[in-house]
């Protein structure tokens, strides 16, 4: 890198010349890097390259916190804590991350969700309302400044799990990750506190809060796919069980009735389901999941392994345009019938099985477990949709199923689990579950077979599932 004209490295990255920049807390280096047309900041101070893991702070745009000194957000106060602790350890950068304003939804955006937020939304519910993501940012650029930095392992300044992800799945080890510590002002707390709960931010220590004792419970509840969890993960994936899961509304929907199912269930529940993804060795859905939400079916929450892609088509009805059958980020097995021509460009990860006839015109769970269990090893996740997941239920081929229940009431649209009851209640399936808070979802692990309770029979929050004497 020339240290005065700066330069262009074989990312496309743009790194301008150095300047000083005295400031209130030191006096720190900026220059500017540029990736795909975006000019972001960047303050160092010392010499990070040289530090085992220096101190970094991948700071989001805000122009009412940072510049204009709002105080519904902390923005405002985080940056000037990071610059401050970055100058007082003496060797570290921040990086000011330009397109990032309102979580990446942008600055009119923004504002239309605080109009929302004044009318009593949540942060994460006005996003929401508004059909945009809860956090749409993309974290390419930083990582690409800390490779060309040489500062390839850091001391991540955020009180985000999710942008530690992000980092690592970019190649930057996280050593340590320090929340900074900001206390929250009467105009932002509730703000904070729905990131808190509903999209895992940690609180910093010591955290004053009135609400603090209520907020770390549901904190520590809301990362139990991160930590109470993990021997789940790591039971399914030293098996073979049948798994499944879904999300559903509290009256029993996936989807509107127009079948939009963007999203049923938070954060923390979809990285839960990455999680899930990474444990097993193939991932099945049907072609109306397909269809309707035409989905990647990868780990990308979680650091993981893509699993195969299965998708149940007997018919051929899911385009040829599909993302399963076009992009090459995963092997994709397709289940389709004896007279279904394949598509003339189909892809070389994409493997038509044929489905054996059966005169019932429909082949069983079992028989499409047993397809599969031939071609991948390892335990098999069934995602979707309702009706293949109630199937697979009925047919008592599940060893473990995820049932996760969303605060919100659809009123009609496409059914989540249904299947043919029982007209007595002490008859009703009940099976030994466990519980988990996934910030303001519920989610529900049934254990359905022996396999899956005998995995699971030392934890002391296992439910035995047995009929109320009430």
């Amino acid at each position: 890198m020339n240290a005065l004209h700066g330069s262009i490295d074989s990312t496309g990255l743009v790194s301008g010349p150095p300047s000083r920049l005295p400031t209130a807390h030191g006096l720190f280096a900026l220059r500017t890097y540029t990736l795909n047309g975006t000019a972001h900041a960047v303050m160092s101070i010392g010499d990070p390259a040289k530090a085992d893991a220096p101190l970094i702070r991948v700071h989001s745009e805000c122009l009412t916190g940072d510049a204009l000194g709002s105080h519904r957000c902390d923005c405002g106060d985080q940056l000037s804590a990071s610059l401050a602790a970055i100058a007082q350890a003496g060797d570290g950068v921040l990086i000011y991350l330009r397109g990032h304003e309102g979580r990446g939804i942008g600055l009119e955006n923004k504002l239309r969700a605080y109009a929302l937020q004044d009318a009593g939304l949540d942060t994460v519910a006005a996003n929401r309302a508004l059909d945009l993501p809860d956090d749409a940012r993309d974290y390419t650029a930083a990582a690409a400044i800390l490779h060309d930095l040489d500062c390839p392992q850091i001391t991540l300044l955020s009180s985000n799990p999710s942008k530690v992800t992000a980092l690592e799945d970019m190649g930057i080890t996280v050593a340590d990750r320090l929340s900074l510590q900001v206390p929250d002002r009467p105009e932002n707390a509730g703000y904070l506190e729905a990131k808190r709960r509903l999209m895992d931010h940690i609180a910093p220590a010591g955290h004053s809060h009135e609400d603090q004792t209520e907020t770390d419970t549901e904190c520590a509840a809301s990362t139990a796919y991160a930590e109470n969890t993990l021997a789940v993960y790591d039971t399914i994936a030293g098996g073979d069980e049948v798994v499944a899961q879904l999300a559903q509304s509290e009256d029993g929907f996936i989807a509107t009735s127009k079948g939009d199912a963007q999203f049923v269930s938070g954060q923390i529940d979809r990285a839960h389901l990455h999680r899930i993804r990474a444990s097993v060795g193939a991932v099945l859905v049907g072609c109306g999941t397909v269809i309707a939400d035409d989905p990647r079916l990868t780990v990308r929450a979680v650091p993981g392994v893509n699993p195969v892609r299965v998708v149940l088509d007997p018919h051929g009805r899911i385009p040829a345009t599909a993302t399963v059958l076009t992009s090459p980020e995963a092997p994709t097995i397709w289940l389709t019938g004896a007279e279904i021509v394949p598509p003339p460009d189909i892809g070389d990860h994409v493997r038509m099985v044929r489905l054996p006839a059966t005169t019932e015109n429909e082949i069983s769970p079992a028989a499409i477990v047993s397809l599969i269990r031939e071609r991948v090893s390892g335990a098999i996740l069934v995602e979707g949709g309702g009706r293949t997941v109630s199937s697979f239920l009925s047919a008592g081929i599940l060893d473990r199923l995820f049932l996760t229940s969303a605060p919100v009431l659809i009123g009609n649209g496409v059914p989540g689990i249904r299947f043919v009851g029982t007209e007595v209640m002490a008859e009703a399936l009940r099976r030994p579950f466990r519980r988990y808070r996934f910030g303001e979802d519920m989610c529900t692990e049934y254990l359905l077979s022996e396999l899956a309770r005998d995995g699971s029979a030392r934890d002391p929050d296992l439910h035995p599932g047995a009929a109320s004497t009430a």
